[in-house]
């Protein structure tokens, strides 16, 4: 029985994806599974203990705009900004650079709860969310 109506392709490319917030020296790379260093010393510098990365572009794989996605992408960080002030703007990127990549945020302290509801709210097929273990997770929304 399948647990997801997103296609096989499509969550193979989620997972191949680098999921970077920051620039520069500062800049973080996350890999869906596999533990974060980085994201540890931004949780030992914030007191948070969950993350949060996020795009609200391209609702459920559908191709918008540019300007489209950049606004849903305002509304979002909006949002984010009313959550938590440890915001930072990144973009996902398929290793292969054959999908355009989507600007993204890394929010932390932000719950696996909250996360879900954002990820649907903005048509999101999944978001990435990391707990205490410091290990992304792709959550599946649909």
């Amino acid at each position: 029985m399948r647990q997801s109506d997103i296609p096989d392709d499509l969550l193979r490319a989620y997972r191949e994806t680098d999921y970077r917030a920051g620039e520069g020296a500062d800049a973080i790379t996350l890999r869906i599974d596999q533990h974060s260093d980085a994201l540890s010393r931004l949780y030992d510098d914030s007191s948070h203990r969950c993350a949060l990365y996020i795009t609200a572009y391209n609702p459920c794989s559908e191709t918008l705009s540019l300007e489209d996605n950049l606004a849903a992408n305002a509304q979002l960080r909006a949002e984010l900004f009313g959550l938590t002030h440890y915001v930072i703007e990144g973009a996902g990127a398929h290793l292969s650079g054959t999908w355009p990549e989507e600007k993204s945020f890394l929010a932390l302290g932000v719950s696996l709860e909250t996360a879900t509801m954002l990820g649907r709210k903005f048509g999101q097929n999944a978001v990435v969310w990391v707990g205490e273990d410091l290990i992304p997770r792709l959550i599946l929304l649909r």
